[in-house]
């Protein structure tokens, strides 16, 4: 896009057109009781070189993951991303971060939607997935509303040892709508029991909710979850927040699952301060009318010709509001393309390796943390690459001194649970050497 600044007479022109004299008559219709009578207190031009210098200066108070090695996870995870994911996603074919509308001027990038569908279905072992969602949280919260749709009952029930912002974004869109949402309190176990989720079920549940492996890093039991699903009849939806883990954990498909979402920022996308990250979103055929957001299909045309198309859109804007599947607009076009190229060129066996890669990371920091005598590891369930430990000092009051050391240290759970303000969630993954964890581990205990 081209900056073109406005001139002058650009100026008088436009306020010509509108029938306003002056920029103080444009704005008249402002009551002057609300109106600032200053100048704004903000800096004045600069010149490009020495705006760059600043930013450049602002920049370097960062400290990157790769200073002294980064430990904090909690849904946005530190990993390789080859060069080629950059290059090739920076070809201008592919400057937007909408879904095409016009097949005849778009088939690559409709092909490109479609195998990013054919991999989500892979990861997850479902049968159909959507063209991407905003995130996971956005994702969670419409198979949330999906699951209400399809047994026409109103009540949700979901571990608290899902990432507590997805929670958040799901009580957001189901507020106004009549839904419930009952939470289990997980967290002081480590992961969900099955016996509990019997216990909270009533006649008007529509689905059970978990993420696995869950907020604490722990990995569900999701085959004795999804058999009390179908015992009850309700709807088994997870979600996957470290997509890392599909390449060496059996899927949620092959436990039964009736919906699967998750967040894709571990398949190609770099952490980048909080997104724009990916939502994936996948479910069995017979649901595939009541699937959110978009969908690219695969056909022929009138000569035989294969291609792709936009297909059952569901949309507001396509019928009837209260038939609407999904108000959400578009998909994550441009952050999809990446984790297909990502996964294209890592392939399903430098996938596994990858995973499997994080997991012995994870094994190692867990290791080196059981010989520590001043740290905890509250709980004793399996786990992929995410961990909480129990220090003897408050989690904000470590992290402080880690980052002076270059180290950037875990999330401080007290901020989302009401546990001890020195529990705190720890993630390692491929990138993280032992020097790192050896050095981490000191600045623990010190």
């Amino acid at each position: 896009m081209r900056y073109i600044p406005l001139t002058s007479e650009d100026r008088e022109e436009m306020l010509g057109a509108v029938g306003a004299k002056s920029i103080d008559d444009l704005f008249s219709t402002i009551p002057p009781a609300v109106r600032s009578k200053n100048r704004l207190k903000i800096p004045g031009g600069s010149s490009e070189e020495k705006t760059l210098n600043q930013l450049k200066d602002l920049a370097a108070m960062n400290i990157p993951a790769s200073a002294g090695g980064t430990f904090l996870g909690a849904g946005s995870y530190n990993h390789f991303i080859p060069s080629a994911v950059d290059h090739l996603t920076s070809r201008s074919e592919w400057y937007s971060a909408y879904t095409p509308y016009q097949p005849e001027i778009s088939q690559g990038t409709l092909q490109a939607i479609y195998e990013f569908q054919s991999y989500v279905c892979n990861l997850l072992g479902m049968e159909i997935a959507n063209a991407s969602m905003y995130d996971g949280g956005s994702a969670l919260a419409e198979a949330a509303l999906m699951a209400t749709r399809i047994t026409k009952k109103n009540e949700i029930i979901l571990s608290n040892l899902i990432h507590p912002r997805w929670r958040e974004i799901t009580a957001t869109f189901t507020k106004n709508r009549d839904i419930s949402l009952k939470e289990m309190k997980d967290d002081a176990y480590g992961r969900v029991d099955p016996k509990r989720i019997l216990e909270a079920v009533s006649s008007d549940t529509a689905a059970v909710i978990v993420q696995s492996p869950n907020f604490f890093g722990c990995i569900e039991d999701l085959e004795s979850i999804g058999k009390v699903c179908r015992e009850k009849n309700i709807m088994f939806i997870v979600g996957v927040a470290e997509a890392m883990s599909l390449g060496l954990l059996k899927s949620p498909g092959e436990f039964g699952a009736d919906i699967v979402v998750g967040e894709g920022q571990s398949l190609g996308l770099p952490q980048s301060f909080g997104g724009p990250y990916l939502g994936l979103f996948a479910t069995k055929q017979k649901y595939m009318r009541q699937m959110p957001g978009r969908l690219c299909g695969r056909t022929t045309d009138a000569e035989g010709r294969s291609g792709f198309v936009l297909t059952l859109a569901a949309r507001e804007q396509h019928i009837r509001r209260e038939k609407a599947t999904s108000n959400i607009c578009t998909n994550q076009a441009l952050c999809a393309l990446r984790s297909t190229i990502y996964l294209s060129l890592l392939g399903k066996r430098g996938f596994a390796d990858m995973a499997k890669a994080n997991f012995n990371a994870g094994a190692e920091f867990e290791r080196v943390l059981s010989k520590s005598k001043k740290i905890k590891m509250p709980f004793k369930h399996p786990f992929f690459n995410e961990v909480v430990v129990e220090l003897k000092r408050d989690a904000d009051k470590v992290n402080e001194k880690l980052a002076k050391k270059g180290i950037t240290g875990g999330l401080d759970l007290s901020r989302f649970y009401p546990v001890s303000k020195k529990m705190m969630l720890l993630a390692v993954t491929e990138l993280t050497t032992k020097e790192q964890i050896a050095n981490l581990v000191k600045g623990l205990e010190g």
